[in-house]
């Protein structure tokens, strides 16, 4: 929530979390005391160094048992999400180097997104595909963090094979009925505007160097 360098508030934390106020602020109190976290007086929330590394160690946890779950074990996008939220805790930083190495050492997690902050200094931002015009080609980048969170969505765009490095033509975008439809590798596909804000994409045909291809023989082919 504090990727742009913009504070949040333990209210907004609580909404994403899905908790009250009050045991957001509780968690918050401790994250705190272990430095993790810093509260300013307006009570903006942002993390500290350390918490910042300590984030950015879960993250890349995260992302490369992503990976490893959809490429290697043939996993859904929703399903790996879920499983790797459960793993991240318990790997090794041994473990974790041997997974990136088997990898080919991605710089995003599956859905596009940058591994860590470093990485994502080097990658271009790319625009919110509900911005898209009717009739251009575009290619889809990633599906932000905030996406990820609906799985309903993830599956959609998985099975739609909207996925980061596929080219899409617009076909129409309407704001009365609150939808965008594309033409994608697997035929057409309608959204609404709300989650096509959370995805972004490059106009026209991207660079391929900017999506991640698992080494030949590790796991299974690509989408």
């Amino acid at each position: 929530m504090t990727a742009g360098g913009t504070p949040t508030m333990t209210s907004a934390l609580a909404r994403r979390m899905g908790v009250s106020t009050q045991a957001a602020s509780e968690m918050i109190g401790r994250l705190a005391n272990d430095d993790l976290v810093s509260v300013a007086a307006d009570r903006g929330l942002m993390l500290t160094p350390d918490g910042v590394a300590a984030a950015e160690t879960i993250f890349r946890r995260h992302a490369l048992l992503e990976w490893l779950l959809t490429r290697v074990i043939g996993l859904g996008w929703a399903e790996s999400d879920e499983e790797a939220a459960k793993l991240q805790g318990a790997i090794t930083p041994r473990v974790e180097e041997a997974i990136a190495t088997l990898l080919g050492n991605p710089e995003t997690c599956p859905h596009g997104n940058p591994i860590d902050a470093a990485t994502a200094r080097r990658r271009p931002p790319g625009v919110a595909l509900s911005l898209a015009e009717p009739g251009t080609e575009v290619t889809i980048y990633r599906i932000t963090e905030e996406a990820e969170e609906d799985n309903e969505l993830l599956v959609y765009l998985e099975q739609a094979g909207l996925v980061p490095g596929a080219l899409a033509r617009i076909v129409d975008v309407s704001a009365g009925r609150d939808s965008i439809t594309l033409e994608g590798p697997r035929g057409r596909s309608t959204m609404g505007l709300r989650p096509a804000s959370l995805i972004r994409v490059i106009p026209g045909a991207a660079d391929p160097t900017l999506f991640h291809q698992v080494p030949p023989g590790v796991g299974r082919p690509s989408l």
